[in-house]
């Protein structure tokens, strides 16, 4: 994540929507991956990009979003909002908090698609190869919806998330139910995202679905079956040689969208650290080798700064040289997509 600051000086967080120092509003464009700020009253934020910006409907009406859009644009949604296809019932107050934690996280992922030049767009308007996402409730939550249990997950471009994971607390129970190392909101859109840009990074291309399968394995493999033996069995021994996690060894799709997640973890927090000066300038721009020598130098600094405040490690992983690999063919494909000019160059 870039660095951004107001015009009096003062740091803003990406989801700021009003400085803390001098009370100027704040909102982040996405065409430019820029924050603006400006008084209320005063100069618009479009005077101030030189194009007529306006925020998107989900602050006017919900204070859940700072980004800003096109002030002609037919819709009245930003890029990340126009995505959602379900959202929670908002008449639960209890929702409104869950479904702004569910925003934060999904508009750290979009930003992180945006950065690396990644098609995005919704469903609603490209029905074919668009995105959408789903927050549902289930029982759990909500005795009246039909639902009985409602799983995270991908199929079709569709990311459900259960709204239950914004729960703080009940996501920790199930991630100690799980026996996971790692479980938060943001791995969750990262780890489903890999699911979507599957098909067209990998199955669209012939060449590049041999190398994936030589890698991963073979994806066609029956994935319900494979699930059910995970869950019932646990992973296979020697996991932590071959995989990012022991829930990669699921399935070679698990194992893709798995190490696509954890790339995004490596590409964002290197870009954070290089803005805060724990890494060398042009880190986040550097060879994979030399970034991944970075990486694991700041994991290590994060968990022994976390285990200090007396916190659970930051990145609770150790990854072997096939891990690695895994996650060197993730980058090779971006760097081949920007070569023919599908992913534009910063």
């Amino acid at each position: 994540m870039k660095r951004f600051y107001c015009e009096c000086g003062q740091e803003l967080f990406f989801e700021n929507d009003k400085c803390e120092g001098c009370g100027r509003q704040v909102g982040f464009d996405p065409s430019s991956l820029a924050m603006f700020t400006w008084f209320e009253g005063g100069a618009t934020p479009g005077q101030l990009a030189e194009r007529e910006l306006r925020y998107c409907g989900n602050m006017s009406l919900y204070g859940a979003c700072n980004w800003l859009i096109d002030a002609q644009s037919e819709s009245e949604l930003c890029l990340a909002c126009r995505c959602n296809r379900t959202i929670p019932n908002l008449k639960k107050p209890v929702n409104r908090k869950r479904w702004k934690a569910l925003e934060r996280a999904k508009r750290r992922l979009v930003y992180s698609l945006l950065r690396l030049g990644l098609r995005l767009v919704s469903k609603w308007d490209d029905p074919e190869d668009g995105l959408w996402f789903d927050f549902l409730e289930d029982k759990r939550s909500d005795e009246e919806v039909d639902e009985g249990f409602v799983t995270t997950g991908h199929a079709g471009g569709v990311i459900t998330i259960n709204v239950l994971e914004a729960d703080a607390s009940l996501r920790e129970a199930m991630r100690e139910s799980m026996n996971e190392p790692y479980r938060t909101l943001l791995g969750h859109f990262r780890h489903e995202s890999g699911h979507y840009y599957w098909q067209s990074l990998v199955a669209d291309d012939p060449e590049v679905l041999t190398r994936f399968r030589r890698l991963f394995g073979d994806e066609s493999i029956p994935y319900d079956q494979a699930l059910s033996d995970y869950y019932a069995t646990g992973p296979v021994a020697d996991w932590q040689q071959r995989f990012v996690s022991a829930y990669a060894s699921a399935h070679p799709l698990e194992d893709w969208a798995e190490t696509w997640g954890h790339y995004l973890h490596m590409t964002d927090t290197l870009e954070t650290a290089m803005e805060y000066r724990f890494v060398p300038a042009g880190a986040a721009a550097a060879s994979f080798d030399e970034r991944f020598r970075h990486w694991e130098s700041l994991t290590v600094a994060l968990n022994s700064l976390n285990r200090s405040m007396g916190l659970a490690d930051a990145y609770p992983f150790v990854l072997s040289p096939l891990a690695r690999q895994k996650l060197a063919f993730v980058d090779h494909i971006l760097v081949v997509q920007r070569q023919r000019g599908t992913v534009p160059q910063e």
